[in-house]
């Protein structure tokens, strides 16, 4: 098992171009044309003033909490992560979808779609389907509760799509 101290201060070097291309790495199987489609997709299918990043193991390597290498249970074992990043994103969820209501969402997974906007599901089928089958998550944050967790607990993402609002 990695050191997780030793994880933290990794994670919190890496630039987005290596976030970037351990993403292309490790969920994309190398193939950069299929992570461009998945941007492209997102981009064609939020709310023009909503940004999405890309967070977990697929831009680091290894899991926040356990230090666990990406697919560390097996081949598409490990979730994209994605979060949808400003005000719109946020009302894609019912109040039955939210960790903290209007606020931050619970992940939209297997089984759970009835959180969220039918137009979330069809999203993250279409994003699993470009991701050739691998298990993704959408869920929503405001501006500042998405800097909180990146800057202040330490969360490393990659920004897709957009650019999450400083002014919020």
């Amino acid at each position: 098992m990695v050191d997780i101290d030793e994880l933290r201060e990794i994670e919190a070097n890496l630039t987005d171009d290596e976030k970037r291309e351990n993403a292309i790495r490790l969920a994309f199987s190398g193939k950069r044309e299929k992570f461009d489609e998945f941007c492209r997709a997102l981009a064609e299918n939020i709310p023009p003033e909503t940004a999405a990043v890309l967070g977990g193991s697929s831009v680091t390597g290894f899991s926040y909490k356990e230090g666990k290498p990406f697919d560390d249970e097996g081949f598409m074992t490990s979730d994209l992560d994605i979060t949808l990043v400003g005000p719109e994103a946020i009302e894609y969820f019912s109040l039955e979808g939210f960790w903290i209501p209007g606020i931050h969402s619970h992940p939209v997974k297997e089984g759970d779609d009835d959180i969220a906007s039918p137009a979330l599901k069809k999203l993250r089928h279409k994003l699993q389907a470009i991701a050739g089958g691998r298990p993704v998550t959408i869920q929503a944050s405001r501006d500042f509760y998405y800097r909180f967790r990146e800057e202040w607990l330490g969360q490393p993402y990659l920004t897709l799509v957009g650019k999450p609002d400083e002014d919020e």
